[in-house]
């Protein structure tokens, strides 16, 4: 029986009789004498307990109201919890916290954790490139998201450097690459969007009921090519890595739909579906000499290009 299985039958005990005995906690747990007093003394100090030791009735019984946490978790499950927490306050710090802060104390009363298992020092997440979201926006999005309404949206668009006013329908929040993306149906533009929560100036509730885009239509126009700039049209890039590289690249998840397989010399080739080339051009050239694109043609030649001008700004040095 665990420490928390016996918390609760000590509990129910105590709250059955006028007071009661040591002798019968050993006997309805079997635990020795040891392992109760040391629950009892738990209960008490962690989880604030009005235990008192009757000595008229010679037992233990409860003076005052008090309830368990209505939790049922072992060390294990308590740990995972709070693990959980501390990467949730990562992804978005201060959003849920408010909300997460009081099971996080309750989840620390229960393990009784030190300063020997903080999970803020123990535990680090290192965000590459994340664009702070504000919070306001942030909660503003999830709100009307999870309601079913629509958006009022002042966004900056960093492709065109415009800003623009958009009446949206939230469809998904997307985290990717440490970073926020809200996928809704756009008004202005009579068609589904990705806008970043970063990028928002301002965000404000619309009347009127969102408009509720099929799963299967978001993924086909949203989700069937890499990484966040997605469409309809949709092409295969073919991509060898050399041996080396291999190793860690077969292990990498670049897409769902992705395919790949090794050659005899130990070169990987990785097949990923993708629809607006950008992104994925970025993320061939971070593997410089490491990748070549053997397809489709215009993919290659994108790649060529970007290669050809970043060695354009260098070629002074070199020669």
């Amino acid at each position: 029986m665990s420490q928390m299985e016996r918390m609760y039958q000590i509990d129910r005990l105590l709250k059955s009789r006028r007071a009661t005995p040591l002798e019968v906690f050993m006997e309805n747990t079997s635990a020795s004498r040891s392992t109760i007093i040391r629950d009892l003394t738990y209960m008490k100090d962690r989880l604030r307990a009005p235990i008192v030791w009757d000595h008229e009735l010679r037992g233990y019984r409860i003076d005052g109201p008090f309830s368990l946490p209505a939790v049922y978790l072992n060390e294990a499950e308590i740990h995972a919890l709070l693990v959980l927490h501390e990467l949730v306050a990562r992804i978005q710090p201060s959003f849920l916290d408010e909300h997460l802060e009081p099971l996080r104390n309750l989840l620390h009363q229960l393990i009784g954790s030190g300063d020997d298992t903080d999970l803020g020092r123990r535990i680090r997440i290192l965000q590459i490139a994340s664009r702070p979201v504000s919070s306001h926006h942030f909660q503003t999005v999830c709100r009307a998201l999870l309601a079913g309404e629509r958006l009022r949206l002042r966004y900056y668009s960093r492709t065109r450097n415009q800003e623009t006013d958009r009446v949206v329908s939230p469809q998904r929040l997307v985290h990717y690459r440490d970073n926020w993306y809200l996928d809704a149906w756009c008004d202005s533009r009579n068609g589904l969007r990705s806008f970043a929560l970063d990028a928002m100036l301002d965000a404000s509730p619309e009347k009127g009921e969102a408009i509720q885009i099929p799963d299967e239509q978001l993924d086909r126009e949203l989700g069937a090519g890499y990484g966040i700039f997605s469409g309809e049209q949709v092409r295969t890039a073919v991509l060898r890595f050399t041996p080396e590289m291999a190793r860690w690249v077969s292990r990498e998840k670049w897409h769902r739909l992705q395919e790949g397989s090794f050659g005899a010399d130990g070169s990987y080739t990785l097949k990923v579906p993708y629809s607006a080339e950008r992104e994925l051009v970025m993320d061939i050239m971070r593997f410089g000499p490491e990748v070549e694109v053997l397809g489709p043609p215009e993919l290659r030649e994108s790649v060529s290009a970007a290669l050809r001008k970043a060695f354009a700004a260098y070629s002074s040095e070199i020669r």
